[in-house]
């Protein structure tokens, strides 16, 4: 099965590989590119002392950039959204890490139950604010570093053409709701997935789902959890 992956290229290439371990031909059009802030990380960790949370994988990987400056900060606590993204911290250097197996909502869950006021949390943009809204909810003081932004790629028409050139992909994994408005947003990307061209429009959570255009929702399924493994059993 030939298999179109939009997430950003360092992620991609784990996926690929995956991909390629069940036997599918992956095919890569990364659609956003990730601008790290150390800095801002460096700062917020610096004036904080409290827990920290991270809903993506990617804040690790600013985290990791800091080096040296990183090791007072292993000691906190810190909360993560996924399995992969806690295990990530662990392998950093943190000591004390806990995940939800859910989406920011579950993770506020998580830190209220712990207990956990005084949080850090360190986000990228754009992003939902399920998280947010879930700490507000429940009465969680926490403050906010924006320490990455998922900048948007604009594929060019080679880079389309080289795509579809052995055919037209089987599925194509659309991972956050901001990718998967970027790739309808390019009318060539668009145009390729037709009503009648029975493309599966695999989605990591509802919340994504919600951007793939009406015409389209009967191609379109679900991961049972928010996690790369469900999605990939959608295959």
């Amino acid at each position: 099965m030939r298999v179109l992956v939009t997430r950003p290229a360092h992620s991609a290439e784990k996926t690929a590989q995956r991909l390629r371990d069940m036997g599918h031909e992956p095919l890569l059009l990364p659609l956003r590119r990730p601008v790290h802030d150390s800095i801002a990380a460096a700062a917020a960790l610096a004036r904080t002392s409290g827990a920290i949370a991270v809903t993506s994988a990617e804040a690790v990987r600013v985290l990791s950039a800091l080096g040296e400056q990183l090791r007072p900060h292993f000691a906190r606590p810190l909360f993560a959204v996924g399995e992969t993204t806690a295990e990530a911290a662990r392998s950093l250097g943190f000591g004390s890490v806990a995940s939800s197996t859910g989406n920011g909502r579950d993770l506020a869950e998580l830190v209220g139950a712990q207990a956990a006021d005084g949080l850090l949390y360190l986000a990228g943009t754009p992003r939902a604010e399920t998280f947010e809204a879930g700490l507000r909810q429940r009465g969680i003081g926490f403050s906010v570093a924006e320490c990455y932004r998922m900048q948007p790629v604009v594929p060019g028409q080679a880079e389309i053409e080289a795509i579809f050139a052995g055919g037209r992909p089987d599925a194509v994994l659309f991972y956050s709701r901001q990718t998967a408005d970027d790739f309808f947003g390019v009318a060539e990307l668009r145009l390729a997935l037709r009503e009648e061209s029975g493309i599966r429009l695999l989605c990591l959570s509802e919340a994504v789902a919600q951007a793939i255009p009406a015409a389209l929702k009967k191609n379109a399924a679900i991961a049972p959890m928010p996690d790369e493994k469900s999605l990939l059993s959608l295959l």
